[in-house]
């Protein structure tokens, strides 16, 4: 899907459908007076004969045949209450109407879009990331049955001259950004036969040779032996698919300016292990690698935009598996870190193979260090489906990932960190066990995760509630890439 820029205004563009916004009470913006004006006042008469209020998320097609092309009128509620939030919703009704119908083109008032307190590019951003979405499809395995694909593949942006070159950076920046979160969402969406760690590894080989700027890395069962990561290597035992920890170098800024490191969890299947999970919705933990999918979105992003910062995106990956050579509960692994620890319960393999990978990854002395991770059940507990757990050991670096999801609607929520919680992690026979019980679970497997990231800024960003939908629209989100490449940009 191509967008691009104009400072045409939005009745000029030869394109299959113009959209603009009516405010509530028949109150047309901008974009939909100079529609008006070019259909000989055809709006302002169906707006005054009732056909359209203007309340949120409404809508109204008014068809058009030839050059004149059809209109879509986008419900934006009354302009008082008009802000970020509503401006979101109105994006996303829009996207929703301009991806069903069989125009293959559009343009948009961008103006008409704006909420008070946000600028041109703000707006960009969101009707870019919204449009995608809708428009996103996971048809590979598709046969007979596909869905129907959605025709509109060019979109222009009507923008004054003033803010021309505002929006067309944040095209850009866009278009990269959704870029990434499909990259994201395909990983996601693969299914665990196809999807796994040596897949995983390819595709960052395959990265590595489409992008100049990137470099992949791939340690397999033997390096990760030799290098001593007990707990990946305690992980991947019980499956036939060994573990990998994949690391893709991303050269974009100055040569010895200090990397921003993201560690993403790959379980590409997590059936529990010996502590096997329930058999109800288990299919969804081929989702369970979806930390490592947004790393790859991220790093994809990074390349397509060539944003000018140094990043490194490391994968862990692993299959967790029943078989006769599966880790047991009262099992005693030493990571690579050189602590021991004691697993009382296989399914909480996440925090074990992040673990040696944030130790690993000491050797970039790195500006920072980010995990993302659908590391607990806890978090759906604590936040819903609504934004990701943030914890770490910087204040600084908590908040801008926090600013950095507010801005992008990508929101996150702060837990504590507090020393008394790692009282739960007490074991009698190691130096930690790898669960502290039902209190706090989001929050002790933060604390665990501490241990092994003293020595470097880190945060911890908890996506389980977020990383995918179930039910009807089942599928990977690709959050939290726009958060994440929010914080980039914002350093850049």
């Amino acid at each position: 899907m191509q967008f691009s820029v104009t400072t045409s205004t939005l009745d000029k563009p030869r394109v299959g459908i113009r959209a603009a916004g009516i405010a509530q009470k028949r109150k047309p913006a901008a974009g939909a007076s100079a529609l008006d004006a070019a259909r000989d006042g055809e709006i302002a008469a169906l707006l005054k004969a009732g056909e359209m209020d203007g309340e949120a998320g409404s809508r109204l097609l008014l068809p058009g045949g030839g050059t004149k092309g059809s209109a879509l009128l986008i419900g934006l509620g009354a302009k008082k209450d008009f802000d970020a939030r509503a401006a979101r919703k109105a994006a996303q009704a829009l996207a929703a109407a301009l991806v069903e119908r069989p125009a293959t083109s559009a343009a948009i008032a961008v103006a008409d879009f704006q909420p008070r307190g946000k600028d041109i590019a703000w707006v960009v951003h969101t009707l870019v990331a919204a449009i995608s979405d809708a428009a996103y499809r996971f048809t590979p395995f598709k046969g007979k049955e596909k869905t129907t694909p959605v025709k509109l593949d060019k979109i222009q942006l009507c923008v004054e001259r003033k803010d021309a070159e505002a929006a067309k950076q944040a095209c850009t920046e866009a278009a990269a950004i959704a870029t990434g979160v499909n990259r994201a969402k395909d990983l996601g969406n693969t299914p665990p036969n196809v999807c796994y760690p040596e897949s995983l590894a390819d595709t960052a080989r395959e990265m590595a040779k489409q992008y100049k700027q990137l470099k992949a890395t791939v340690l397999d069962e033997k390096d990760l032996e030799k290098l001593g990561a007990g707990a990946i290597l305690a992980v991947g035992k019980g499956s036939e698919r060994p573990p990998r920890l994949i690391a893709m170098e991303y050269s974009g800024g100055k040569k010895g300016d200090a990397p921003v490191v993201l560690v993403g969890k790959g379980i590409t299947f997590d059936t529990g292990g010996i502590s096997l999970k329930p058999g109800a919705e288990m299919d969804e933990m081929k989702y369970d690698m979806c930390g490592a999918a947004s790393v790859f979105g991220v790093i994809e992003a990074c390349c397509e935009l060539g944003l000018p910062v140094n990043v490194v995106g490391v994968v862990t990956s692993a299959e967790n598996m029943p078989d006769g050579r599966a880790t047991r509960p009262g099992d005693i692994v030493t990571t690579l870190s050189g602590q021991t620890v004691e697993i009382l319960n296989t399914d909480a393999e996440g925090r074990l193979v992040l673990a040696d990978a944030l130790t690993w990854v000491e050797r970039y002395k790195p500006k920072a260090v980010i995990d993302i991770a659908t590391l607990t059940g806890a978090c759906i507990i604590a936040l819903g489906h609504q934004g990701a757990a943030i914890l770490g050991n910087n204040e600084r670096l908590a908040k801008s990932l926090l600013a950095a999801g507010e801005e992008t609607g990508d929101r996150g929520w702060q837990l504590p960190l507090w020393p008394e919680y790692q009282e739960q992690l007490k074991s009698n026979f190691a130096d930690m066990a790898n669960i502290g019980g039902r209190p706090a679970g989001t929050i002790t497997a933060a604390c665990f995760l501490s241990r092994y990231t003293e020595d470097y800024t880190w945060a911890h960003v908890d996506i389980a509630g977020v990383a995918w939908k179930s039910g009807k629209e089942k599928g990977a989100t690709g959050r939290p890439v726009p958060m994440l490449m929010r914080y980039l940009l914002d350093q850049a």
